[in-house]
């Protein structure tokens, strides 16, 4: 690649409201005791190379023109993704109850605001935190990425392939690297791919700046994160209870936390009953637009139902379930094409007011704003999260980050997971959520057989 200025456009990847970062730790434990094990020089020289030959924009930076937000690099000058190293004296037990507790300050890289302006542009899309034990038991890797740059499909495929060349070149020293999944860059444009349909997009809202963030707020309750285990015999009844509805198995899921967390709160507090309870579910629309799996991209929509507390509580589950099902087949090429102009428009806008010196409201996402009570779900259950083998084994356990956001829920594969899609199947299901302190999910008798644990932070 020549020494010119490239321009990687990340606008029409609906990256506006997703400008923050993602973090996640892996759990390697070193049981045959090797030497060299997961070494840092060898993952970082791997990561490297990964960069440098495939993911060229992974080493650039963020810069803002009026509008548009592109990704620059240069074919000769190359900003290494930040790695650091650190060396603790626990034991491989300790340090596996601090990748459960999601000890991030200790174990995941320091990074500064993912909010993209002409301020804060020298922005790292990816940083590593490599930390090892003096007995050499077991090692962490701490990857934070920025979500404006990659989705869940384009992070994992990403992790995977720099394992895969880190394998390749353990096993095949001095070879040139390989990896099994080449990446594209470029989102086409979704013009040419759908009508010009104008729909209502309940997902985002316009707020006064002063009251809100472009942030997750803690609120004023006490934010505890409990753990659900979904077995696969559990699994199995959700998909029979799924197809007498008509609906599909993470659809169900959706619906019965939905409901539930809707009767749990309003049951706290009945006075609350006309306040609003809000569903909303990230969906990856790559299979409607066409788009690769092996797009570098960050093609995500949040679809969303708002509806009064007490309406949801009184509901029959089977009907919470044709409501999440309405809400989440919205998410068409059209929708994401007209998701995408809506947002253009707003930026616009915002811009055009602020030149002007006029205060006006700003678009956010409708789940950080303020609501009694919340079901934001994201699901990662079908991502190849246990495949990252450097050379040394596939990870023991993989978390994703505590983050300290009412209604916050996450569908996350466990260990047992095979691979990738319908082979995960085979394997119990975990279930992160965050909720105010008083929710006790034992009270709910379609989800208390899923607890297992509440995590305190």
């Amino acid at each position: 690649m020549g020494a010119g200025e490239v321009r990687y456009p990340v606008t029409n990847n609906i990256s506006y409201m997703y400008q923050v970062y993602c973090s996640y730790i892996m759990l390697y434990k070193n049981e045959a005791k090797q030497d060299g094990f997961m070494a840092a020089q060898h993952l970082q020289d791997g990561l490297n190379k990964l960069v440098r030959k495939y993911y060229q924009p992974v080493a650039g930076w963020f810069d803002v023109r009026g509008d548009e937000i592109d990704v620059v690099y240069y074919g000769d000058k190359f900003n290494d993704p930040p790695f650091s190293v650190q060396t603790l004296s626990i034991d491989g037990q300790e340090l596996a109850g601090e990748v459960y507790k999601s000890n991030v300050e200790l174990l995941v890289p320091e990074c500064r605001s993912g909010f993209i302006s002409r301020e804060n542009r020298e922005i790292p899309m990816f940083l590593v935190r490599a930390t090892y034990l003096e007995s050499g038991e077991a090692m962490t890797l701490g990857v934070t990425y920025h979500h404006s740059l990659m989705d869940g499909t384009a992070f994992w495929t990403f992790m995977n392939n720099w394992a895969c060349l880190c394998k390749h070149l353990y096993e095949c020293p001095g070879s040139a690297p390989m990896i099994p999944n080449a990446p594209t860059f470029g989102v086409p444009d979704l013009g040419r791919l759908c009508e010009d349909v104008g729909f209502e997009h309940s997902e985002y809202s316009l707020v006064d700046p002063s009251r809100f963030t472009r942030v997750f707020l803690p609120g004023k309750d006490e934010i505890r994160e409990n753990l659900l285990v979904i077995s696969v015999e559990q699994q199995q009844e959700l998909r029979r209870m799924a197809r007498e509805f008509g609906v599909s198995f993470n659809t169900i899921i959706c619906a019965i936390f939905w409901k539930e967390i809707s009767v749990l709160r309003f049951r706290a507090r009945p006075s609350t009953e006309e306040d609003l309870s809000l569903f909303t579910c990230a969906t990856n629309p790559r299979a409607q637009l066409g788009l690769p799996k092996n797009l570098c991209a960050s093609p995500v929509v949040n679809l969303a139902a708002p509806r009064p507390i007490g309406e949801i509580a009184a509901m029959e589950l089977r009907d919470v379930a044709l409501l999440v099902d309405e809400t989440v087949a919205k998410g068409t090429a059209e929708y994401v094409y007209s998701s995408t102009r809506y947002l253009l428009e707003q930026r616009q806008r915002e811009i055009g007011d602020e030149k002007s010196g006029v205060a006006s409201d700003k678009l956010m996402l409708v789940y950080v704003c303020p609501a009694y009570a919340k079901c934001v779900v994201s699901s990662s259950r079908n991502f190849p999260i246990y495949q990252s083998d450097f050379g040394f084994g596939r990870p023991d356990y993989v978390r994703p980050p505590y983050l300290p956001f009412d209604g916050c829920l996450r569908i996350w594969p466990t260990p047992m997971s095979a691979g990738s899609g319908t082979s995960n199947n085979e394997a119990p299901l975990e279930i992160y959520v965050s909720l105010p302190d008083y929710v006790d999910f034992t009270q709910s008798p379609l989800l208390s057989p899923f607890v297992v644990s509440s995590l305190i932070h």
